[in-house]
This record gives C-alpha cells, structure tokens and sequence, in this order.
C-alpha cells in the first residue's frame, strides 16, 4: 500500500532511450549545445563516431571521436560496423551500431553530432527511436563572421563550408523540430524542453502494457 492509502499496482520500468540526431550548419552552435545539454543530463551520452580526419587541437581520441585510418574506416565498412556513415570535405565519419542500442535499450538517451544525411540514415535504422532536431543560424552573415573567429580554416576552406551550410539548412524541413540559435540560453532551454517531451512519449515505456494490465484485473 502506498502513503496515501492507495493499494492498486505501482510499477515503475525501464524507459527506453532517445536517438536525438542533432543537425546544423557548421558554426550554428549544436556542437556547444550537444556538450551544453550532456553536462546538465546524466542519462545522455554521446556517440563517439570514428572519422579519418586529424584530430585539431583539445580534442581526445576516445572522447571526442575515435581516429582511424581510412584503410581501418573502410575495413569497418565492410563490416557492418557502422550504424550510418558518410564522406565530408574528403573526410569519412561513422556511427558506431552497437554502443548505440545497448544505450538505448539500457534507458540512456543517445545525441549525435551529425550531419543531414547522417540524420536520414539513423532515422531510416531506428524510426521509433529517432528524434531529428535542427539548429539555424540567426544569418548566414554570423554564421560566416563565427567560422572566421574560430581561426582555424582557410579562406578557401570557409567558402567551402559556407556553401555546404546553404545546402545543409535546405533539409531543415525534414526534421522533427527546428531551433533558431540567436539566443544560447533560449536554444538550449528549448532543447531541453524537446528532451524531456520526447522521454514522456508512450512508445519509451515499454512498461506500461503490463501496468495497464495490473490495472485492469484489479
């Protein structure tokens, strides 16, 4: 029997976890915000992809990514190994599958750092799991002025990524949810919000068939 009285059945399982493929153009913001949002919830973890580009400077092998060899990334491949992968700017990059279900299954939410058609290629894997969310620049002018600040690319190579940014917000209408990243504080709280919502979704709790059951054979 409950504090209050109640003796009905009280049964409390497992939810299962969010795949939350998290998209924007590059300088948009959602690798900040993915970090941002893993520091203020414990049950979400990122899923580390192995790439073939070098790792820039702070970044951890393990951590951040896992850097490979392209001869090792497309053994990989042909292993089945990967959940979605994809080549960018001369670069491959690749989910790992397995990591990635048994969080899921063990209740942990999972957020990918990803790309457009990284984001159709998990949601094409796991569609009951997925949730796409797309982060947009308040301009394109920012966007330009924050690749600059960063001090890290080319004139040529921010070219390159400005015209990749075009092309990437024109699938902005293939996601889930859309957040304008004018206001850092807002953005993030928002994504919180979409967080929490989607772990309220019945399809997460598995658990409810057999308590509705209980429920009714009272």
């Amino acid at each position: 029997m409950s504090s209050d009285g109640y003796s009905g059945p009280i049964f409390r399982g497992r939810r299962r976890g969010v795949l939350i493929a998290l998209s924007s153009p590059s300088g948009a913001g959602k690798t900040t915000l993915s970090k941002r949002l893993l520091s203020q919830n414990p049950d979400v973890v990122l899923s580390v992809s192995a790439t073939t580009r070098p790792a820039r400077p702070g970044e951890i092998n393990g951590q951040d990514y896992d850097f490979v060899s392209v001869e090792e990334f497309k053994q990989r491949c042909e292993e089945d190994y990967f959940f979605e992968w994809a080549e960018v700017f001369g670069r491959y990059y690749g989910t790992p599958k397995t990591p990635v279900m048994e969080a899921i299954d063990e209740g942990r939410d999972v957020i990918f750092d990803i790309d457009w058609q990284g984001a159709q290629k998990v949601a094409a894997q796991a569609p009951d799991d997925t949730v796409r969310i797309f982060i947009l620049p308040p301009s394109l002018e920012l966007l330009e002025d924050r690749l600059r600040k960063r001090g890290q690319d080319t004139e040529e190579v921010i070219k390159g990524r400005m015209d990749r940014a075009k092309d990437e917000i024109s699938h902005w209408h293939e996601y889930d949810y859309v957040i304008v990243n004018d206001d850092f504080a807002r953005a993030l709280e928002k994504l919180n919000e979409i967080l929490h919502a989607e772990r309220l979704k019945r399809n997460r709790h598995p658990w409810l068939g057999e308590f509705v059951d209980a429920l009714m054979d009272e």
